[in-house]
């Protein structure tokens, strides 16, 4: 039989433990007492292999060498499961908990217990924790500071009342029946769970901000409709759940103090005193508002924030953490108030992201959150009374919940299916309630049976509803093409209405110079919707500004677009009377800008989206600089736009039209759709002489590619400039008959350089014996074949090129989604 000091010494590490009298266990509280020792001082770093018997084969026996092996195996089981789950749609989440449930109590096997008491010694997970604690903390400190809370200011009444009916009416109902019948809970499920019950309704009618908006991000919904209002409801939410259970703990924590003192009026003062302390708080990390300020006055437009006013920052996040604590808050608390303080986006708010975010967030946190994981035990027995009324609570909780948000949606004339999408987002759980809860059981609020079955409700809920969500809601589907939105429709002499979107400064030239050929004039006016791109940084919320109303956004005095207004400014000011142009600015990840796009084209009902192409071009026809994250946009809007797309492409040639009053227009037609709205824009073009435009029509005596249909379509569209209805002086029809794909690229180099904008229609999916063997030599598939030729380095050209493709109909859309 094994002594007392071979229990003690089974394992050479750290601390060396055992349990050394089961009778000074009290089962009453389920505490277990342990016998532990440590070496003083104690070992960091292991001698390594040179060291003596007892220490240097032995690198468990040192602290460091325990931690990174505990870092590293966490991480390989965690990506381990992610590797799977990530393709079944589960979070990121789930496969840190699961790590934590093997390394932890949960996984309860004999043959691998040896192994973790090496691994995880008694008391080195305090060790880890605290850790990886700063990791959880700066977490908190950089959604805070993400996070516009002006925001809530400008929430509509909509977003309030979904927020307050679904955060207030769980919380009162539950709170009234459990406090009324308080002694009946105790009665059936002991006197320390039945006290606790107020908790998990609380816990599970909130909602997380943080969480919210790292689920809209993955769902890819972000500046989506619905996304927006999810995400103003759950702010409005969090920010009420926050303060409420801030006050309240700040409350309880001064009662406790008191609580062997039997004056109550004593415990009135000092919670009074409390409340107030922590309001002096908040006023103390509100005046440090204007120092931050002036570090982003201090620093000049476009460049990065200087080191030491970040350091600066760090430094006050830490001091007011700790402030936090004395107010009876928590240090995390001050993190994240204090993070609410610092102005969001660039230049303060971006540099700390990106100094932080990677260690915090994607290294720290995830060891915090399994380390947290690893304190629940699934395996332990659970009275089924407690689970029976645990799980009603939840579940009750959540389908209030639902029906109440789906409710209101339908009074608000949403549909069904996204008020439900709505519900579930709210009822989302993941890493700030995970670790919420931890926290509540290590403050001995919870017990750990309840633990578990919270943790487990946190996976299920954090699992059905991005899953859910994805199933149900479709954000594309209002962008499919019911009504016809394109030139070709238009009716004669009616106003185009142009979505032009700009993200560089040297957008701005040679977009006006597009909207300069579609020659605004009093019978044919031109409506212009200039849509500012810019990438969200240092921010969780999008923003979506209209200069026409003179919105005010966040809190700052950061200034959107004021090149880009005054450009086009000046540009309706030339063509007064004859265009009409609003200028917009939309900061979103660039992931998600194609929805700021076709979003505004649909609500203003544009006929065609010009984009700028994602090459720039030096005058000597150099490629001086590219951006994939514009190709990916443009790739994006060409797949879901509600109307016609145009991809501007500019070789370099910026000379205006009142430089050069008649410009030479191309417009090359090989036929179908796409070259049929391209040669309708290119008749705006010559409205009252003002450019000359040369179509050049290839043909092929081969023409078994076409249906007869698309034959006379082609040939009505063309009777315009054949001179069909009588002679044009300013266009020229010249038909080139062209046989093989060799000819193709022959008269596209000679014809390139004779122009200063040529139109062409992108004509995806058209198959063609001009263009069939260039097909596999495509190095843009955005533009189709033709344009991508003129786009070629090979190419000697400095004309604008205008790829058009047609508004894709609903039947084609489905047809790719399935």
């Amino acid at each position: 039989m094994e002594t007392r000091e071979d229990l003690i010494n089974i394992s050479k590490t750290i601390f060396y433990s055992t349990v050394f009298n089961e009778t000074l266990s009290d089962p009453k509280r389920k505490y277990v007492y342990y016998d532990v020792a440590i070496e003083l001082p104690p070992k960091i770093v292991s001698d390594g292999m040179w060291g003596n018997n007892t220490h240097g084969s032995l690198p468990t026996n040192s602290t460091m060498p325990v931690l990174e092996l505990q870092i590293l195996t966490i991480f390989i089981i965690t990506q381990c499961f992610h590797t799977i789950l990530k393709r079944l749609g589960f979070p990121y989440l789930i496969s840190q908990v699961l790590a934590g449930l093997v390394l932890g109590p949960s996984l309860n096997i004999e043959a691998l217990k040896k192994h973790k008491n090496l691994l995880f010694p008694y008391g080195s997970e305090d060790l880890l924790s605290l850790v990886s604690a700063y990791g959880y903390a700066l977490f908190l400190f950089l959604n805070g500071v993400k996070m516009d809370f002006s925001m809530i200011i400008r929430t509509g009444k909509k977003a309030w009342t979904i927020a307050l009916c679904s955060l207030l009416v769980p919380t009162c109902l539950g709170l009234f029946i459990f406090y009324h019948f308080m002694d009946y809970w105790k009665d059936k499920l002991g006197e320390f769970e039945g006290e606790k019950l107020p908790v998990v309704v609380i816990a599970h009618s909130g909602c997380s901000f943080p969480v919210m908006a790292s689920l809209l991000s993955d769902l890819e919904i972000l500046n989506s409709e619905l996304g927006r209002l999810a995400l103003s409801a759950g702010l409005v939410m969090d920010v009420l759940n926050s303060i409420g259970s801030g006050l309240g703990t700040s409350i309880v924590s001064s009662l406790k103090t008191d609580s062997s003192d039997h004056d109550p009026n004593k415990g009135v003062a000092l919670a009074t005193f409390s409340v107030l302390k922590f309001v002096g708080f908040l006023v103390l990390v509100i005046l440090t508002r204007p120092a931050m300020n002036w570090f982003v006055r201090k620093t000049p437009e476009g460049r990065p924030v200087k080191k030491i006013y970040t350091y600066l920052v760090m430094f006050m996040a830490f001091f007011l953490g700790l402030i936090g604590m004395f107010s009876r808050q928590s240090v995390l608390a001050g993190f994240l108030i204090f993070g609410l303080v610092v102005p969001e986006g660039p230049p303060l708010g971006s540099e700390l992201i990106k100094q932080l975010d990677l260690f915090a967030t994607w290294f720290l946190l995830p060891i915090f959150v399994t380390s947290c994981a690893m304190k629940v035990d699934i395996s332990r027995h659970i009275d089924s009374k407690l689970i029976l009324v645990m799980v009603g609570i939840i579940v009750a909780v959540h389908l209030l919940k639902i029906l109440i948000t789906v409710g209101i949606c339908c009074y608000c004339k949403i549909p069904k299916t996204d008020g439900l999408c709505l519900a579930l987002m709210l009822s989302c759980k993941g890493v700030v309630d995970f670790c919420t809860l931890v926290f509540l059981h290590d403050a001995m609020i919870l017990s750990r049976e309840q633990l578990t079955i919270m943790a487990i409700s946190v996976l299920m809920l954090g699992s059905i509803a991005p899953i859910g969500v994805k199933a149900i809601y479709d954000p594309s589907r209002k962008y499919a093409g019911y009504q016809k939105r394109n030139i070709l429709n238009l009716k004669p002499n009616s106003e185009l209405k142009v979505v032009a979107c700009v993200h560089k400064p040297f957008h701005i030239g040679s977009m006006k110079n597009a909207l300069e050929i579609c020659c605004p004039t009093s019978s044919n006016p031109l409506v212009v919707h200039v849509l500012h791109l810019m990438e969200l940084i240092g921010r969780s919320s999008p923003i979506f500004i209209s200069h026409r109303l003179q919105e005010r956004v966040g809190s700052g005095h950061f200034n959107y677009s004021e090149d880009v207004i005054v450009a086009f400014d000046l540009f309706e000011h030339d063509y007064a009377g004859n265009v009409s142009v609003s200028t917009y600015t939309a900061v979103s990840p660039s992931r998600f800008m194609h929805d700021d796009v076709c979003y505004l084209a649909l609500d203003k009902l544009a006929s065609i989206i010009i984009l700028p192409f994602h090459l720039k071009w030096t005058e000597d026809g150099i490629v001086e600089s590219t951006d994939d994250n514009i190709r990916t946009l443009n790739s994006k809007v060409l797949e879901k736009a509600p109307c016609s797309v145009g991809i501007l492409v500019s070789r370099g040639s910026s000379i205006s039209s009142y430089d050069k009053p008649i410009r030479p227009i191309a417009m090359i037609f090989l036929g179908g759709s796409d070259d049929r709205e391209a040669l309708c824009l290119a008749k705006r073009t010559i409205k009252e002489g003002a450019n000359t435009l040369i179509v050049y029509h290839l043909v092929s005596s081969n023409n078994n590619e076409q249906t007869n249909w698309d034959l006379m379509l082609d040939d009505e569209v063309l009777k315009g400039v054949k001179g069909y209805y009588g002679h044009v002086e300013n266009v020229t029809y010249e038909k080139v008959a062209i046989e093989d794909p060799s000819e193709t690229t022959a008269f596209i180099s000679e014809i390139a350089n004779q122009h200063d904008f040529i139109i062409v229609g992108r004509r995806n999916g058209i198959k063609s014996s001009q263009t069939a063997a260039l097909e596999s030599w495509t190095e843009f598939p955005e533009l189709g074949v033709i344009a991508d030729l003129l786009a070629s380095s090979d190419t000697n050209t400095k004309a604008s090129i205008l790829v058009v493709q047609q508004q894709q109909q609903m039947h084609k859309s489905r047809a790719h989604h399935t």
